[in-house]
């Protein structure tokens, strides 16, 4: 099956009012800037994102929020972006802050089909508030759910025309696990090859309905920061 697209807003021709999207990324690192502009071009709103964290002001998730598109967010980093704290002090948005590889962990857990796992991080913190806890071999976890979601919004490095995709280093990050647990997955790739050795594939194709090549990307630094002489 062919699963390169020409166009990107076809792709996402079905997202909606109140879709969760399960987005990629790592700060700026392998972020699907094609993908989250497009959603911003169609203007829809009270989204659920999941992703790592909301990209910074005018970047990455950050002009979602500059268009107020977004009513909740599940994350576990939420420090570099002014705009997500006015909304969050004022009640506009609602936040989950999740531990990171508890939500790395819900995700997976989410494209396998396992509906929940224990875990010993959170226990006696807020984190813990209102969830299930067991004792295993003397030691206390909480059970925290699996994540799903109805669009997956992915950034690889290259891909073939089956969907098989491979990341680029640390750009892998949330990626792979977003489009596993999404309902339909839509990718942005900086290049579409021919064939990919079944052994360098990061995530088969199998978890990926969309392929788009994606052109002039920013590839923003988040911080830059030299040495003094």
């Amino acid at each position: 099956m062919n699963k390169i697209v020409e166009c990107l807003e076809g792709a996402l021709k079905d997202v909606f009012d109140g879709a969760t999207l399960l987005v990629g990324g790592f700060g700026l690192c392998g972020i699907p800037e094609h993908c989250i502009e497009v959603i911003r071009q169609k203007g829809v709103k009270n989204l659920t994102i999941v992703s790592n964290n909301c990209g910074i002001d005018d970047c990455g998730l950050g002009i979602l929020l500059q268009n107020r598109q977004i009513k909740k967010i599940i994350a576990s980093y939420v420090g570099e972006n002014k705009l997500f704290e006015q909304q969050f002090i004022s009640g506009e948005l609602e936040v989950v802050l999740t531990p990171q590889g508890t939500l790395a962990e819900q995700l997976r857990a989410g494209g396998a089909g396992i509906a929940g796992f224990y875990t010993p991080t959170g226990i006696g913190t807020a984190v813990a508030e209102g969830k299930e806890i067991k004792t295993f071999n003397g030691k206390e976890y909480l059970l925290e759910r699996a994540i799903t979601g109805d669009f997956g919004l992915i950034k690889a490095q290259k891909a073939d025309k089956h969907g098989n995709l491979v990341f680029n280093k640390t750009a892998r990050n949330f990626n792979p696990l977003c489009a596993m647990a999404a309902n339909v997955s839509v990718v942005e790739v900086e290049e579409i090859v021919e064939e990919i050795d079944p052994d360098s594939i990061h995530l088969p194709g199998i978890y990926v309905d969309f392929v788009y090549l994606g052109k002039q990307y920013e590839k923003r630094i988040e911080k830059i920061i030299t040495r003094e002489e």
